[in-house]
């Protein structure tokens, strides 16, 4: 039986996962500088060891209000095709293996933002995980109002 890993994250006490192939790396970060302009979802920059990383903030995504950026927040850092993105992330989850078979597509029950952006769910003892569309959920660009 075929399986994945999906990192786990949550946001707004709501279990999301992204394939573990697409973490770059997951971390703690404080120190922001915001981008005049920039769509509602870019929270800031921050440098990454020489690297300028932008960071999404998911809660806007989700069509939430953003959360403020004082203090030390989560990131999931994923691979992009180009250069890497952060998820802004309320806590940071487990690793956990998932059979390919436990796979379901969204309810009918999710809608707005969280459904664009949510590929299929998992359950995990008594939870929904929703596994995220990683590409959807860094573009910035989309319509989220």
């Amino acid at each position: 039986m075929a399986s994945r890993q999906f990192a786990t994250f949550e946001v707004a006490e709501q279990l999301f996962g992204v394939e573990v192939d697409t973490v770059q790396e997951v971390l703690s970060y404080s120190e922001y500088t915001p981008v005049p302009l920039a769509p509602p979802a870019v929270g800031g920059l921050f440098n990454l060891r020489g690297q300028v990383i932008a960071a999404v903030d998911l809660r806007v995504q989700l069509g939430l209000p953003r959360q403020t950026l004082a203090g030390p927040k989560m990131n999931v850092i994923l691979r992009g095709d180009g250069e890497p993105v952060s998820l802004l992330v309320d806590r940071i989850g487990e690793v956990v293996d998932l059979d390919d078979d436990a796979f379901e597509p969204p309810p009918d029950t999710l809608s707005g933002h969280t459904r664009e952006l949510v590929v299929g769910t998992f359950k995990l003892d008594g939870r929904l995980m929703l596994a995220l569309d990683v590409t959807q959920a860094v573009d910035t660009y989309r319509a989220t109002t």
